[in-house]
C-alpha cells in the first residue's frame, strides 16, 4: 500500500467468460475477434473450492490473448454451465467487452457468421467534438455483449 492507502496493482491478469459450448466460443473469439490460443488446462475437482462449485467438477480453462488483452474461456462439462448473460448495461456485474474496429460492417458480418446476433436497437451514430463514432452491440453465441466501435475523423 502507498501512503494514501491505495493498493499497488501490477496489472490486470485476465477476464473470465463461462461459455455453454466451448468449441463454438473458441472459434468465435479466435476466428471472429483475432484472439490467439495461449495456455490451457483442465481444472481438477481438487480446485472445486476455488471455482466456487461443489465437487466433482470437470472444466476446461483456455486462455486467449490479443495484445495486452487476455480472456479465459471456461467450458464446464460437470456441472454444466448455467444461467444467462446480462441483457442490459444496468444489471450488476461485468456488462460487456468493448472493441475498437476499423471496419464495423466487416467485423459485424464476420461475428454474425460465427453465431453472434446484432442488437439493432443499439446501433448508433454518435457525433463527437472531433469526428464521430458508429457503435453497435452484438450478443456472442451465449448472449455475452460485445460492443463494436468505429471512430471516424
Amino acid at each position: 500500500m502507498t501512503d494514501l492507502g491505495i493498493v499497488d496493482i501490477a496489472g490486470v491478469s485476465h477476464i473470465g467468460l463461462c461459455v455453454s459450448d466451448f468449441e463454438t466460443s473458441l472459434r468465435f473469439y479466435t476466428d471472429g475477434l483475432g484472439f490467439e490460443v495461449a495456455e490451457g488446462w483442465d481444472i481438477p475437482s481438487a480446485l472445486a473450492q476455488l471455482a466456487e462449485v461443489p465437487p466433482p467438477i470437470a472444466c476446461r480453462s483456455q486462455m486467449l490473448v490479443r495484445g495486452a488483452w487476455k480472456l479465459e474461456l471456461l467450458g464446464w462439462q460437470e456441472p454444466h454451465a448455467e444461467g444467462q448473460a446480462l441483457e442490459t448495461r444496468r444489471q450488476i456485474g461485468f456488462t460487456h467487452l468493448s472493441i475498437h474496429v476499423s471496419d464495423l460492417t466487416a467485423v459485424e458480418a464476420r461475428l454474425v457468421a460465427l453465431g453472434a446476433e446484432a442488437i439493432e436497437s443499439t446501433r448508433s451514430h454518435i457525433p463527437m467534438p472531433v469526428g464521430s463514432m458508429d457503435v453497435v452491440f452484438l450478443a456472442d453465441p451465449d448472449g455475452i455483449r460485445i460492443e463494436l466501435i468505429q471512430e471516424s475523423p
